[in-house]
């Protein structure tokens, strides 16, 4: 593994433990030239996955799955909430798992895009309001009013269940 430091070529692993629910390994290493410490995580990935996005006029995008894009976003829509890391992290890993066994090898960022709404209107409400209006490109007070409607009719159906 390449130092992000001083960019040596080798690095020894100190210590390696599960993370995110056993679904990655979480490896210190220390550089063997410069001494520096860093974390990397390693991740199964069943096939390379491409992402279909669609653009103006009706043109059509591909570039390869980053799970870091999801990773930031979520992170931003949960910005100053109460959710622990432990639990964006889950959300992540769930939606990337539910790509992967789509068996597909080209996904739609529309599909991810639902599946990210679907995890944080579980996760948090808020933060569920928060990606939407970036995801579905609010223009207005309004859209965030209608929105946030649907969510408040979704959360007391949902306490009418109880």
């Amino acid at each position: 593994m390449r130092c992000p430091f001083c960019a040596h070529d080798d690095s020894q692993v100190k210590d390696s433990r599960p993370a995110e629910d056993g679904s990655a390994i979480r490896r210190r290493r220390q550089c063997s030239s410069c001494g520096a410490r860093f974390t990397t995580f390693e991740r199964v990935q069943l096939r390379e996955i491409t992402v279909i996005k669609s653009g103006e006029e009706g043109e059509e995008r591909r570039e390869p799955f980053d799970r870091a894009k999801i990773e930031k976003s979520v992170a931003l829509a949960c910005r100053k909430r109460r959710i622990d890391r432990e639990r964006i992290d889950q959300l992540v890993s769930g939606v990337q798992r539910q790509i992967e066994t789509m068996g597909e090898s080209e996904v739609p960022s529309r599909a991810i895009g639902e599946m990210v709404m679907e995890g944080l209107r579980q996760l948090d409400s808020v933060a569920y309001i928060r990606f939407a209006s970036v995801y579905r490109a609010f223009d207005e007070a309004r859209d965030f009013e209608e929105f946030a409607g649907t969510v408040r009719d979704v959360a007391v159906g949902d306490r009418n269940k109880d």
